[in-house]
């Protein structure tokens, strides 16, 4: 295969809300480009990204897919990302990689908020942003409405490169502001066009947009800006010199128009990210740590430095094993190549390098510094781990993924499968670091965690298609604590005669409530030996085994302190286990009496949604029993800071989209333990008993 320097690669994403156009637009790349000899459809399951049967079947994306091209002598690598925010973490996976991001918006809907949680992406990740304006072949496509939606949120460097000339169902032609021509689209998907020269009816609308453009290129540098001042215009080598600054360093993101389905736009939208994106030379050095002295390092993006390479995202594809994706930041890698896992000290051989158009790998010899790859069978390397040469140990910045925002527990439907679900969810796990996995031993069940219901439903469908084993899913637990707000001095005696020596423990207890999070502390007050000092531990540890248990309703105990101030012993017959059975039987006397209370877990949740969603919102959080901790407006979306019990937020991800059509979010952090009102206490008491009763008889 052709090899390309460092300068005539651009690596893209493709970002945006669920629908947006994304698959169908790297469709019609690959079309145009003859890297396929057809133009897929979702609908038809024949697209080069959405290949796996999840996908084919939902019509949506939920992997990043890898794809590259060829065109006018630059290699293109392109990301398909998924638009759901279930799936969000393959999102961050693509940008972390890309260079540029193209953020493609609905032409009738404009800005969503998929759009939105993208966008910050982009910022954290500093990639230079291209908009396209999709769909303007829909009936009530509205190109500067869409626009003018995306200035409000992302604020006045959106800026017009072309604009449509006859949006709607017979949308076929572009005004494009830096060629000043009409390019009209062939609709058969290849994306051909021809020139033509701007209507006279859109003239002044196509020359008071080329003065703004101008102007928006002059103020990004202060060169520029001198030599507008002085000349009144710039040059066209301005213009294309400034503007791609100007995208390199965030300064301006250009609006372009397409309608990938009829590959309207794709060949245009391939020359602009050929000419102006920025190459990964042009991106410039890759801030590192040596792991050796912890400090600062630099990688440069030079074919001739040493091999680095960063895996992105890691899949497991039947009949080869694991598939490793990665970028070449520094250097170049050939198979047989011995490079060092940084993060654990352990040699990696690259064998087979692959590059992808989705499921299809061809094989290449080499890969140099910008260039996007796949490699098959790395032993202990997995996404996020940084490759490199022994001669320069280095370790690249890890992908930050977002936290879940739903749990549930899982139960294995047949028994005996329990090694299979443990070794299939961890391979699960490596494949999407957002899905999480934890065996809870205080619950005894194990906890499934993602981005949203059906991302946890897809992880579970593929855990019964992949490893052959099936889970049902179920509410997790919560995990509650005991606690008592009131005092309780009480005995305990354990006293048993059989024949022989008997058992012999007696102890008076005192216990009592400690400020909330300082835990549990026990107090040894005897005096005068009452109860001997070497019966004392064992005392101390059936109170704390009570504790463990739980008393009330089977949770563990907080935040008391326990005085042993008193008690007896038989010379003959006491013995450690009848000390530790007269302290657990004390405590939970003691415990009892002293106005015992449940503890819940709170979380702090933030929570954005468009304005007009305001009020079924905050009626919403109030029937969770939640508390607002305070509200911000951020362009037409509203930030809500809550404080919910983590009881009263099972599905909440669901329930807030169906709320919201789709356009709120939300993230949950742990906050504190705070007391369960005393009706829901008693509830709870009454399942656990229940529970227990059932347990027993079993």
């Amino acid at each position: 295969m052709k090899e390309f320097s460092v300068e005539n690669i651009r690596n893209v994403a493709l970002i945006g809300h669920g629908g947006s156009g994304k698959t169908s637009l790297a469709e019609a790349f690959l079309f145009g480009c003859g890297a396929t000899s057809r133009l897929g459809r979702i609908e038809e399951g024949t697209t080069a990204s959405d290949h796996h049967p999840d996908e084919i079947e939902r019509r949506i994306s939920i992997s990043c897919s890898l794809l590259f091209t060829e065109w006018k002598g630059k290699k293109i690598n392109i990301i398909d990302t998924p638009g759901y925010t279930d799936f969000t973490g393959e999102v961050k996976c693509g940008l972390r990689v890309a260079d540029t991001a193209l953020l493609l918006l609905k032409g009738v809907e404009g800005v969503e908020v998929g759009a939105e949680v993208v966008w910050k992406y982009t910022a954290e990740f500093q990639n230079s942003v291209v908009v396209v304006v999709n769909k303007l072949n829909n009936e009530n496509a509205k190109f500067d409405e869409a626009v003018q939606q995306a200035k409000a949120r992302f604020g006045n460097d959106i800026t017009v490169v072309q604009f449509p000339a006859n949006q709607g169902l017979g949308f076929d032609a572009v005004i494009d502001l830096l060629r000043m021509k009409l390019l009209r689209f062939s609709t058969d998907g290849k994306g051909k066009f021809v020139e033509e020269e701007v209507p006279g009816a859109l003239r002044e609308h196509a020359d008071q947009l080329r003065e703004e453009l101008i102007e928006k290129i002059a103020e990004s540098d202060e060169v520029l800006l001198n030599t507008f001042f002085e000349k009144g215009t710039l040059s066209d080598e301005e213009i294309r010199g400034g503007l791609k600054e100007a995208l390199k360093k965030r300064k301006i993101f250009p609006v372009l128009c397409s309608a990938a389905t009829q590959g309207i736009g794709s060949s245009s939208i391939l020359d602009f990210v050929g000419d102006y994106c920025p190459s990964p030379t042009a991106r410039g050095d890759i801030s590192g740590k040596d792991p050796r002295t912890n400090k600062d390092a630099l990688v440069k993006p030079e074919e001739n430095g040493q091999p680095t390479l960063f895996v992105f995202k890691t899949v497991s594809e039947p009949h080869l094993g694991e598939l490793s994706f990665f970028r070449v930041y520094s250097g170049s890698v050939t198979p047989g190549m011995d490079l060092v896992n940084e993060s654990n000290g352990k040699t990696e051989r690259l064998s087979q390098l692959y590059v992808m158009n989705g499921k299809e790998r061809k094989e290449v010899a080499r890969l140099v510094a910008g260039d996007l790859g796949a490699v098959v069978k790395l032993k202990d390397t997995h996404t996020n781990n940084t490759l490199s040469s022994k001669a320069f140990a280095i370790i690249l910045p890890a992908i930050e993924f977002p936290e879940p925002v739903i749990s549930a527990a899982i139960v294995a439907k047949a028994k005996g499968d329990e090694e299979k679900i443990a070794s299939g969810l961890h391979a699960l796990h490596e494949e999407d670091p957002t899905f999480l996995v934890k065996v809870d031993p205080e619950l005894s069940q194990t906890v499934i965690s993602g981005q949203g219901e059906l991302h946890l439903a897809i992880m579970v469908k593929r855990l019964k298609e992949k490893y052959g084993v099936e889970v049902e899913m179920t509410d997790p637990r919560i995990p509650y604590r005991e606690a008592i707000r009131g005092k309780a001095r009480v005995q305990g005696k354990y006293k048993r005669q059989s024949g022989g020596r008997g058992q012999y423990g007696d102890v008076w207890l005192q216990v009592e409530p400690k400020p909330r999070g300082e835990g549990y502390e026990f107090v040894d007050a005897i005096v005068g030996g009452v109860v001997p000092g070497k019966y004392v531990p064992a005392v101390e540890k059936g109170i704390a085994e009570t504790m463990q248990q739980g008393v009330l309703a089977g949770y563990p105990v907080v935040d008391v302190m326990v005085t042993l101030d008193d008690g007896s012993y038989h010379p003959v017959d006491s013995s450690d286990l009848a000390f530790k059975i007269a302290g657990s039987m004390a405590f939970k006397k003691a415990f009892l009496d002293a106005k015992p209370i449940l503890l819940e877990p709170i979380y702090e949740v933030g929570i954005v949604v468009p304005e007009e969603f305001m009020g079924d919102v905050l009626g919403d959080i109030s029937s969770r029993r939640g508390k607002i901790l305070g509200m911000d407006s951020d362009g037409g979306q509203q930030k809500v800071r809550a404080l919910i019990p983590l009881a009263e937020l099972h599905r909440y991800s669901t329930v807030l989209r169906s709320m919201t059509q789709g356009r709120g979010i939300h993230h949950r952090k742990f906050s504190h333990y705070e007391e369960v009102p005393r009706e829901i206490t008693e509830k709870i008491v009454a399942a656990s008993a229940k529970q227990q009763k059932k347990e027993e008889e079993e």
